[in-house]
């Protein structure tokens, strides 16, 4: 077999992970191939909030706060329970703030620190801002010919950065009150905000690099050659050989219907990625003889689904935020019961949905809906329709929570006993059955302008109810990797030639999700790390 002369490192995907390890390996002097499986670049990550969550980073100053390498374990540890290689993720925490600044001193990135605290800052170890840190609105104009090939947003169309998001203008709740000659500004000067400032920032310096992309290029099979993975087949026949190594870093399998029956708790029915993540690079990866870690876990994403909104040609999952954490509103089951903390992080809740039922092989919380009154209403958005808005089909609405039960198949007296127990905690000021609203985390996620940010009643008519839907951002679980980003054999043996790097491969996190940018900063890490590995002298 006659490896490609022009190739020492091929990297399979286009997001973060990828991107970042492409860039890591070029610069460590190899000559680098990226393949994308679909028409756009910047995968899951494009379609982000663009946060990372980076402990002990070189930002966090700027708004006060502080961070040690003994309070990111600490914290990490606790929020891992034991199910991910301590190692590694200490090589997370001493590695993270290293790749921040490397990519910040050779790319057009610039990040900033949010506001945000952790998703439990009160265990030990927690931070009240600062980890989280979010890449500057980026000139999509400085793609040149590669702008229509930067993957498109599947919600947020508007220029805002996660800072105003949350916290300058609370948009979850108000989009109303952003400025709209800023928006009409940054538009015309085509500043892009979010994932889509990450991705683009990242491929604008894999373009300076003069690193190929190939798109279209779906790989699904290792090659191997001379006992070292020398590159793979894509789905048409075609090899791509490599001289030194492959880099996995092509998504999870959340919609791989095969895939997730086998593996993960629960059901994902619409996902919120892209319709691209189908398990290429585990399928691959198993074929090898691949270990395995964190298949059950998801990054849970509860949503809805509005009649008629597509994405790819599959129906948008519109993860909501103001209709889960704000005043006036509580999510139930079937029986007209609370469940959750609905104010905690999202993936904590996605969790709630898939509580098994003693009585029978139900799960407990499905189907669930969320409940709100006139008092949401008047003030919010609720999906897509702003107060102003008449109410629309998909928005069941009844003049009494009885009526709205018996509209949904709800237990009527479930939920009226149910309400008649939120009320009594609101006028107490305190959720006595979830805590809802203790924890800074979800006076962060509520209204800042309301009485109370997450607490308020539930008794002016008329009543309305969304359906909610287990989203996810995407799977957790993969092969599993060493310090070196090296997959690792079910003998815990490296797979000579074979790295990965993203939700391909086994999450550092475990069951749970640190803050705000969980997902991206570790991945992006290990793609730094596999990079490099990938580029040295080999086994």
């Amino acid at each position: 077999m006659k490896r490609d002369p022009e190739i020492d490192v091929l990297v399979v995907g286009s997001g973060a992970a990828g991107l970042t390890a492409a860039i890591l390996a070029h610069d460590q002097g190899s000559r680098v191939l990226v393949l994308e499986c679909s028409d756009k670049v910047g995968g899951t990550t494009a379609v982000s909030g663009g946060g990372i969550w980076i402990p002990n980073n070189h930002h966090m100053h700027e708004v006060g706060a502080s961070d040690s390498r003994q309070e990111a374990l600490a914290y990490c540890k606790a929020m891992t329970m034991g199910r991910a290689d301590e190692s590694l993720v200490e090589t997370f925490i001493d590695t993270a703030p290293e790749m921040l600044r490397y990519l910040e001193e050779h790319t057009p990135l610039h990040f900033t620190p949010l506001t945000t605290p952790d998703y439990h800052p009160e265990e030990r170890g927690g931070k009240l801002r600062g980890r989280s840190v979010e890449p500057a609105p980026f000139a999509a104009g400085r793609l040149g010919a590669w702008r229509d090939k930067l993957r498109q947003p599947s919600m947020m169309s508007f220029s805002m950065t996660l800072q105003e998001v949350f916290e300058t203008y609370q948009a979850f709740y108000r989009p109303w009150d952003v400025p709209q000659d800023l928006m009409v500004e940054r538009m015309e000067q085509d500043l892009v905000t979010l994932g889509q400032a990450l991705a683009g920032s990242l491929l604008s310096a894999v373009l300076e690099r003069e690193i190929p992309i190939r798109l279209d290029a779906r790989a699904q099979e290792l090659i191997i050659h001379d006992g070292r993975v020398a590159g793979v087949r894509l789905d048409k026949g075609e090899q791509v050989l490599a001289e030194r190594a492959v880099v996995l870093a092509s998504a999870g399998f959340e919609w791989d219907d095969d895939l997730k029956s086998k593996f993960i708790t629960g059901t994902v029915p619409y996902p919120n990625s892209p319709p691209f993540n189908r398990g290429d690079g585990l399928k691959m990866a198993m074929a090898l003889g691949a270990d395995l870690a964190n298949m059950g876990e998801v990054w849970n994403y509860p949503s809805i689904i509005i009649p008629g909104e597509t994405y790819e040609g599959r129906p948008l999952s519109r993860g909501i935020k103001a209709e889960r954490a704000g005043p006036h509103v509580i999510w139930v089951n079937a029986r007209g019961q609370r469940f959750v903390n609905e104010a905690a992080n999202y993936n904590s809740v996605g969790k709630a949905f898939f509580t098994m039922d003693t009585s029978g092989p139900n799960y407990r919380n499905l189907p669930a809906w969320a409940v709100l009154d006139q008092q949401f209403r008047s003030r919010y958005i609720v999906g897509t329709a702003t107060p102003d808005d008449p109410d629309p089909d998909w928005l069941p609405r009844a003049d009494s929570l009885r009526g709205l039960a018996e509209q949904l198949g709800i237990d009527p007296d479930g939920l009226e006993e149910t309400v008649e127990r939120w009320n009594t905690f609101v006028r107490a000021g305190r959720d006595r059955d979830f805590g809802r609203g203790d924890s800074a985390f979800d006076r962060y996620q509520g209204d800042h302008k309301a009485p109370h940010p997450t607490l308020g009643t539930i008794e002016e008519p008329p009543f309305y109810s969304l359906s909610l839907q287990p989203g996810a951002l995407g799977t957790k679980g993969g092969p599993r990797t060493n310090a070196s980003a090296q997959v690792l054999d079910v003998e815990g043996q490296p797979i000579n030639g074979l790295y990965a790097a993203g939700n391909v491969a086994a999450s550092i996190t475990g069951p749970s999700y640190y803050g705000v940018g969980s997902t991206l900063g570790p991945v992006m890490t290990w793609g730094y790390i596999a990079g490099k590995a990938a580029a040295g002298p080999g086994d």
